[in-house]
């Protein structure tokens, strides 16, 4: 028996050693499933190296969803196609087999507010996670921040990396927040320097031709649509506002407390 735990140990040092954190922690497990099973020597090889294939791959998909900072909600079986027009469940299905993804094509979700451009976004951008792609949702300002402060904080430089890295980016709301020209010219330059690597998924409620007057500068605001738009698939999104027809409110609860007692 001491001379069985001695190797246990052994086996455990070594997975360590390996970073092979699945057999580190069920060693013991799997030597008991080996010695009820009986399986071939290739067999017991093969069912550990899936284990650990399988850990390690739960373990990253963790980290990409946690790097992608989603909204809470972006579950895309729950969209209601009764309420948001512009996009019908075959182009859904189509967009959600992320064909696009692997081709270099953008998606630009244009619409009023509280039509679903977010959820959309969010839901494909998980999608992506799902599959394995290296994929984030950033909102415009979050995005210039970090393009402001890239040579400022290890965080942004961090930041930076994986958004020049990124195989799909979500920019919510772009062109929703007053740029500077110096700032247009920063975030041109990046997009210039990622668009042929990278997919975008673009939600805005304002025109192209309204992202000039952001900018405050037609040429550069044609420059950067030139970018975007030259292998992009343009959804236009409408419907009733679902924060509006959600909308919630404090008195009904105050009214069924009072019945309450």
């Amino acid at each position: 028996m001491e001379h069985t735990t001695d190797k246990l140990t052994a086996i455990r040092s070594c997975a360590r050693r390996l970073r092979l954190s699945s057999l580190t922690m069920n060693a013991a497990e799997e030597l008991v499933k080996a010695q009820t099973s009986s399986p071939s020597y290739d067999d017991f090889l093969l069912n550990i190296l899936k284990t650990e294939v399988e850990g390690r791959e739960a373990r990253q998909k963790v980290l990409r969803y946690k790097a992608a900072r989603l909204p809470m909600d972006h579950d895309m079986n729950r969209y209601d196609f009764s309420i948001y027009k512009g996009l019908s469940l075959t182009q859904l299905n189509q967009l959600r087999e992320l064909h696009w993804v692997e081709a270099g094509y953008n998606i630009m979700l244009a619409g009023p507010s509280g039509v679903g451009k977010t959820y959309v976004a969010s839901g494909l951008c998980a999608d992506a996670i799902e599959h394995g792609y290296k994929a984030y949702f950033r909102t415009m300002e979050s995005i210039m921040n970090t393009l402001k402060t890239r040579d400022a904080t290890p965080y942004a430089r961090s930041e930076y990396r994986n958004l020049c890295s990124a195989q799909l980016i979500v920019i919510d709301d772009l062109m929703n927040i007053i740029v500077s020209r110096e700032e247009g010219n920063i975030l041109f330059a990046w997009i210039n320097s990622v668009y042929e690597s990278t997919s975008f998924i673009i939600t805005t409620n304002r025109s192209p031709a309204e992202w000039a007057m952001t900018l405050n500068d037609e040429v550069l605001a044609t420059a950067i649509l030139d970018r975007l738009l030259y292998k992009c698939e343009l959804i236009q999104l409408s419907g009733p506002s679902y924060r509006m027809e959600n909308r919630k409110t404090i008195f009904n609860n105050i009214e069924q407390n009072n019945e309450n007692r």
